[in-house]
Order: C-alpha cells, then sequence, then structure tokens
C-alpha cells in the first residue's frame, strides 16, 4: 500500500489518519448524546416546570459524562499523534 513512500512518512500518515478517526469517531457520540439530553430536558421542563431545578441539576451531571468520553478520545487521538 505505502510501497512507494519511505517507512516514516507512512507511519506518520498512518498516525495522523487514526488520530483523525478517533477525535472524529469519538466526537460524534457524545455530540449526539448531548442534543439527546438536551431535547429530553427542555421538553420535561415545559411539561412540568416546577421541577425545572431538579432537572437542570441532572442534565448538568449527564452532560458532563458525555462531555468527558469526548475528552478521552482526543487524548487517545493526542497520544497516537505524539507517541
Amino acid at each position: 500500500m505505502f510501497l512507494s513512500l519511505p517507512e516514516g512518512i507512512a507511519i506518520e500518515a498512518v498516525a495522523k489518519l487514526s488520530a483523525a478517526c478517533a477525535i472524529a469517531i469519538g466526537g460524534l457520540g457524545p455530540g449526539l448524546a448531548i442534543g439527546i439530553g438536551v431535547r429530553g430536558a427542555m421538553e420535561a421542563i415545559g411539561r412540568n416546570p416546577e421541577a425545572e431545578n431538579a432537572i437542570r441539576g441532572t442534565m448538568i451531571i449527564g452532560l458532563g459524562l458525555a462531555e468527558a468520553i469526548a475528552i478521552y478520545c482526543l487524548v487517545v487521538a493526542l497520544i497516537i499523534l505524539f507517541v
């Protein structure tokens, strides 16, 4: 596949492609989860405005956990690039 390229360049190209795929796929899941979570919270607040504080607190914790997955994927991508 990389027969015409020097060996160091092929490894660097694969590392860059792997890092790009890791952050792209790793950002897709949390992005969808955050969108679905906020939509559900807004619907719940619309149905029951008195429970806004409880819903908001639970939503913020859930969004933080979803965002942590994206940060882990970023760390993995950086490790792939620089190690």
